[in-house]
């Protein structure tokens, strides 16, 4: 299991994966999930993966070796993608060719094509976009009245940004808000942990203004951590006592 979050405010956008891969308690590993796609100044991209490590492996290889477009026979990649919008149907096309290639075999295993992705970034000329793509290819696109996307383990840290979260929060406060929810997730589920990749990207700049990863025991997020727990014990104790009683 996995956490993956991003966030599209006015300033730019936030994403945040962790690392833990695990198949049964005893098996506990670190694999990146949150892979980028950068030439400065033109375009900046990440991908954020849940689900089977192994397909979303080959799904990000594919993309990163092109696929063939069968009318004009061009390798097509993410980095020569004209628009955000096509570069989102690319990764649909790299979904639904590992599935063409791999799925058989997955089903003889009775293993599900279990993968999905957060996809988001800005191409020079364009404005910032946010995707989720599904396990068919298809996807839907982040909005200003919902302006955060979420896959794998989310129900534990989306009531962070239910409550928090809106298009126009200044651009690193969100990504304090997205730590929260990580730090949330974490709490109730050992699936999800340490080590966390983290990319802040501000608008019109198409380069990363932090590519960052946060290991364990590093003094900012131990602090947040201790800060959120002891706030929430805080705002317990100063709600007033139920009224009610019986009759």
């Amino acid at each position: 299991m996995t956490y993956c979050c991003g966030i599209l405010v006015k300033d730019g956008l936030v994403m945040i994966a962790d690392t833990r891969t695990n198949a049964g308690l005893d098996n506990v590993s670190t694999f990146r999930k949150l892979h980028i796609f950068n030439q400065p100044g033109d375009r900046i991209m990440a991908i954020a993966s849940a689900g089977n490590l192994a397909i979303s492996q080959s799904v990000i290889s594919t993309l990163n070796e092109g696929l063939e477009n069968p009318e004009t026979g061009e390798i097509e990649t993410l980095l020569s993608a004209p628009t955000m919008f096509q570069a989102a149907k690319r990764i649909g096309r790299a979904i639904r060719h590992v599935s063409t290639t791999e799925g058989k075999a997955l089903e003889a295993e009775d293993i599900d094509f279990n993968v999905s992705f957060l996809f988001g970034g800005q191409i020079a000329g364009e404005k910032m976009r946010l995707f989720m793509i599904y396990p068919a290819g298809n996807f839907i696109e982040c909005t200003v009245d919902t302006p955060y996307l979420q896959i794998g383990e989310h129900k534990y840290g989306k009531p962070v940004l239910d409550r928090a979260m809106h298009y126009d929060v200044e651009l690193y406060e969100a990504l304090k808000t997205g730590l929260i929810s990580m730090d949330s997730t974490m709490r109730s589920n050992i699936g999800v942990g340490l080590p966390i990749d983290v990319l802040v990207v501000r608008t019109d700049v198409c380069d990363a203004d932090l590519n960052h990863r946060i290991e364990a025991g590093e003094p900012y997020f131990h602090d947040l951590r201790s800060r959120w727990s002891a706030a929430l014990r805080a705002a317990h104790q100063n709600i007033p006592r139920p009224p009610y009683k019986n009759a």
